[in-house]
């Protein structure tokens, strides 16, 4: 190609690498600053819309746990409230067979009475103290003694309540006459709350485990989404160092190629 001082393709060739360097550098730059090798839909497309869905899952798993946390709550309630009204029955029992063994209308029998009705007074207590959040396995009625926990995006659990064993305890520990007040009775009603309480039991390990596996799921998802998009960050400090070197080596290689101009001026000297 002749000299021309009107087209210096020499610097068009340099500034167009330059310039390439440039971009290149701004990239490295940004997943440095950003710590992201895909920080937007811009760095690349279908990285990006696999990883926002991963995030997007994580943000429903926190709503899972925080549903199964509170199943697990509840039922945790319901177990201290079992815990205290077995111990009362425990006593209930021993003070039935005195109450049996006493003599009819005698000052004996009155104080085991007194004492027998004052913890189905305590038990029935418990039974409607044992709430939380609103909601009450021990309680009357199916909308508040089954608990519903979400345990997956689609998947519900539902705990069941024992309504119908408190029912049982209640009328067996309640206020009643010396004809009430037997150890069968007491019996009865204390393997019935028992086995309730051995579901729930059940049921809240089972929780445990489902609160478990969500954790490890969402960690395996947030692993995922970081082999996506995050950078290396290693690679990109020795590619920065690079390509800074090659733009300074640039702006020489372009500032040589704008003095070609100069030296065709010697041959009109």
């Amino acid at each position: 190609m002749a000299n021309s001082i009107n087209t210096n393709v020499g610097a068009l060739v340099a500034l167009q690498h330059l310039n390439a360097t440039g971009r290149e550098l701004n990239a490295t730059q940004n997943r440095v600053n950003t710590g992201l090798k895909v920080a937007s839909a811009k760095d690349n497309g279908a990285i990006f819309a696999i990883a926002s869905g991963l995030r997007a899952e994580q943000g429903a798993l926190d709503s899972v746990k925080n549903s199964i946390q509170r199943g697990i709550s509840v039922i945790d309630v319901a177990l201290a409230a079992g815990d205290t009204i077995q111990k009362a029955l425990e006593e209930q029992k021993g003070l039935a067979v005195a109450i049996q063994s006493s003599v009819a209308g005698s000052a004996a029998e009155t104080a085991y009475l007194a004492d027998f009705n004052a913890l189905g007074t305590e038990i029935t207590a418990a039974l409607a103290g044992a709430s939380f959040d609103g909601v009450n396995l021990f309680a009357a009625g199916s909308a508040t003694n089954n608990l519903v926990v979400q345990t997956g995006t689609t998947t519900t659990y539902s705990v069941h309540g024992v309504a119908g064993a408190a029912t049982t305890v209640a009328t067996a520990t309640g206020a009643i006459l010396r004809a009430g007040a037997t150890a069968a009775a007491v019996e009865t009603a204390n393997a019935t709350f028992a086995a309730k309480l051995g579901t729930l039991g059940g049921n809240a390990k089972s929780l445990e485990r489902q609160l478990t596996f969500t954790s490890k799921i969402q960690d395996a998802l947030e692993a995922g989404v970081g082999n996506l998009v995050d950078a290396d960050l290693a690679k990109e400090s020795a590619r920065l160092t690079a390509l800074q070197t090659k733009q300074q080596l640039g702006v020489q290689a372009l500032g040589i190629a704008n003095q070609s101009g100069s030296i065709l001026l010697g041959l009109f000297r």
